[in-house]
This record gives C-alpha cells, structure tokens and sequence, in this order.
C-alpha cells in the first residue's frame, strides 16, 4: 500500500499523484498510440466512437459531476456544434480553425442561455434543459437553408495542412485526430479542476449555500460551467457528425442527451474516468447485444433491446453502485490495499444534508 505525504500545497494540486501514476498514464498513451496496428478498421471505428463519446461526456460530466447542475439538453449544444463547425467548413475556413471556433460559438450561447436557466434548480432545470433539446430539433428543421432541414448534410472531408483526412480512406488518421481533440480536452478539464474556479464548482455542487458564504459568486459560476461544459460538447458533438458522414435534426434528438446522462451515471459521476469508462458502456453495448443475438441463432434484431438493456444497468447501479463503475473499482482497490482491516461501512452513503439544499 502507497501513502502520500504531502508537504507542500503544490502536493494537492499535482497532475499526477505520484511517478507510478505517471507511468501507468504513459504506457495507457502508448496502447492507444499503438492501437491502429493491434486491430482491424471495423474496432478502429468503434474506438473512435468511445472517443468522442467521452469528449461529450466530459462536457457533461463538467456541468453535472462537478457542478451539481443537472442538464437534459445537451443534444441541442452537440447539433450547434456540429452544424457550425460543418457550415464554417463548406464555407472554405479550415478545419483546424473550424471545430475549435465551433466550440467557442457553442460556450458562448450556452452561457447567454445558462442566464435565465441557472434561477432553476434540481428537476425544474433539467425539464427546462429537456424543453430546449426538444426545441432544436424543430429549428433545424425551420432553418433548412442553412441546416439541410430533415434532409440533413454531407460534410465535406476534413483537411488538415493540405492532407485529406477520411472516416474510410484512412481511418487510421481519423483515429489519431479524434485521440488528439480527446487529449487536449482532458488535459484542460484536469487542470480547470486544480484551478480556483474547479474548486468553485466544486463548492457549488456541494453547498450553494456554503459556496456563498466562503464568497464564491455562484450565478457567476453555474454560467461559466454551462458555457464550458457547452463548448466541450459542441466540440464532441462536431466529431460526432463528421464521423457519421451524414446527420440531420433526428441525429442529435433528444433521446441522446438521456443516453448521454445516463452515461456518466453509469461510468461514475464526478470522476474524469467515469466519462471513458461509460463511453465504453455505450459504444460496446449495441456491439455485444448484436454478438450475444448471433450466439443465441436468433439473427433478428429486436426493437429497442438496447434502449431496455441500458434503462436495466441504470436502475442497477443507482440502487446498488450510485458512484459507477469507476466507484466500484475506488472500493474493490481499496479493500485489496487494506485487507484484512477493510470495513463494509468505509463507503456508507450520506443520509443527512442541510436543511436548506433538501429544501430546494
């Protein structure tokens, strides 16, 4: 068992805890480095998919897991990115410039809409969320000039410094593009986390009320997370479409930003990992539903399987493992490093809170 002395302040806000940390981080960048020559094009794929599904769950995971704001709409923020980013290329900006201007684009009308939404709390904001989902769909429609409307638009193919980059001609590419937006968003949402205003959130999510009395201004920051956590989300949401090749308004309905929830509740709420690890959930899931059907001689797809296969691990962890995946691995490691003094009460859940937030 490893204990960490911390002698200095700088101590708490390391990137990594320690040097072996560090090198299991490492050598997981050089598997996924090495993972275009390990497997075929059709898993290659669906690496890609786990990848942007996790830039879109860190985009949640950043409004919901560390700011305590529940959000039903941000399949309506995925649209906006990807329709912005797409649009900013058919117009001739390159695609460099593109995504991460799309991401601003998404952040700033978040944050203008995260204004009057913020007042809300609890389910009240989440139906407020899940109105605004369910009113992109009709605006894309409206604006079909620019959208494609339920016909939907082919983006053009990505070029980056004059090389042309293809889901199909060269998804070995595509895959190191989708791994590099997927470092640098992770790598940035890591270091908001060390930064005064990650504690913030934290301290909103909370206790809005403690959050105030330590003097953080809590309007202010609810609308700075939503407008990242947007902008995150925009940019996942732009990768999303790129790579199906093809999307129109039922692409980015609401259905997705529930999928998307559901996601991070099941890989761990709160926690960096529990993004990735609910990405895989969800990209494999279909896969090994269809693989499961083919072993069992049935070869006929059943409507909405997955949609019930999903709904049942959800009920499952929020009765028995609320903290995820990533919660039941944080448990079963620290029952190895403790054993035989580990107890059954280490991780006992909370059942009493302020009277003020139960009142909300």
């Amino acid at each position: 068992m490893r204990f960490h002395f911390k002698t200095t302040y700088d101590d708490d806000i390391r990137l990594f805890i320690d040097g072996w940390k560090l090198f299991l981080y490492g050598a997981l960048l050089v598997l996924m480095l090495a993972l275009p020559w390990m497997i075929d094009s059709f898993y290659l794929g669906e690496a890609n998919n786990v990848l942007i599904w996790a830039v879109c769950g860190l985009g949640l995971m950043l409004l919901t897991g560390q700011t305590g704001q529940a959000s039903l709409g941000h399949s309506a923020f995925m649209a906006l990115g990807c329709y912005s980013c797409v649009l900013m290329m058919q117009a001739g900006v390159p695609f460099i410039i593109a995504l991460p201007v799309a991401g601003v684009i998404t952040g700033c009308i978040g944050a203008l809409i995260a204004i009057p939404a913020l007042k809300l709390h609890g389910v009240y904001l989440a139906i407020a969320t899940l109105a605004l989902a369910i009113l992109a769909d009709d605006i894309i429609v409206l604006l079909e000039p620019w959208t494609g409307g339920v016909s939907g638009i082919v983006p053009p193919d990505i070029v980056i410094f004059g090389y042309v980059v293809n889901r199909w001609g060269n998804p070995t590419e595509w895959y190191y593009m989708t791994l590099v937006v997927t470092l640098v968003v992770t790598l940035l949402y890591r270091n908001l986390l060390r930064a005064p205003l990650g504690r913030s959130f934290a301290a909103v999510r909370d206790s809005e009320i403690s959050a105030q009395a330590m003097g953080v201004d809590v309007a202010r920051t609810k609308t700075i997370a939503f407008g990242l956590s947007c902008a995150i989300t925009g940019l996942g949401g732009a990768l999303m479409g790129l790579f199906a090749g093809a999307f129109n308004n039922e692409t980015f309905n609401f259905l997705l930003s529930i999928q998307l929830l559901m996601m991070i509740v099941v890989g761990g709420l709160g926690f960096i990992h529990g993004a990735f690890l609910g990405a895989i959930v969800i990209a494999f899931l279909p896969q090994l539903l269809s693989i499961v059907s083919d072993m069992m001689g049935s070869g006929v797809a059943i409507p909405g399987l997955e949609s019930a296969v999903f709904g049942v691990i959800l009920i499952v962890f929020i009765l028995f493992e609320p903290m995820g995946l990533y919660g039941r691995w944080l448990k079963f490691r620290v029952f190895l490093e403790l054993f035989p003094f580990a107890r059954k009460d280490m991780f006992k859940r909370q059942k009493s809170y302020l009277k003020t937030e139960r009142l909300r």
